[in-house]
């Protein structure tokens, strides 16, 4: 199994960043990769995300302990297209600067090693993923959406050698 650890500062309360990431719902709307998130029950949920080549994969999770404003923690049930685990802790940011975010993420990638290495090729690299992710989370809590530029990989250039201003996508989120 894989292993991610990753950490950011947003500069909201606890109990406000805690609810919205509780919202499975809304992790759609910062995690790019991620189609949707269907709440089947309190602790239990179905995903959908796009992998590489065009390919979406699916699993169900359920939240093996939680303790409200501190952390989720959960796993992957059987026959999930990806095998993965792990945990979001939520604590007071030093110098009442907000919540520090930390993701821990255990997981098999679909096809063993060498789907991890056709994943890194594609540039899906679970690491880098949840990098950007939070950075995303970030934004959309700190300022109410994603911005994105047409140079960046999710803005309209898709890597276009001239950069423009940043300019929001679509639809405004909510929090």
């Amino acid at each position: 199994m894989e292993q991610v650890s990753k950490t950011i500062t947003v500069k909201k309360a606890r109990a406000e960043v805690f609810a919205f990431w509780r919202n499975f719902e809304n992790l759609s709307h910062f995690m790019i990769h991620l189609v949707r998130v269907d709440v089947t029950s309190p602790t239990k949920s179905h995903w959908v995300a796009k992998a590489p080549a065009g390919v979406e994969v699916e699993w169900d999770a359920e939240i093996i302990d939680e303790h409200a404003n501190e952390f989720i923690s959960w796993r992957s049930l059987e026959d999930s297209d990806i095998d993965n685990a792990g945990t979001v802790r939520f604590k007071d940011a030093p110098a009442d600067r907000g919540t520090e975010v930390q993701v821990e993420l255990r997981y098999d990638a679909p096809a063993g090693k060498a789907g991890a290495a056709l994943a890194k090729w594609f540039g899906e690299e679970p690491a880098q993923q949840i990098a950007d992710d939070l950075r995303r989370f970030k934004q959309v809590l700190e300022t109410g959406e994603v911005v994105r530029s047409e140079g960046s990989l999710e803005g309209a250039g898709q890597g276009a050698s001239k950069q423009r201003p940043s300019q929001a996508p679509g639809p405004e989120v909510h929090v």
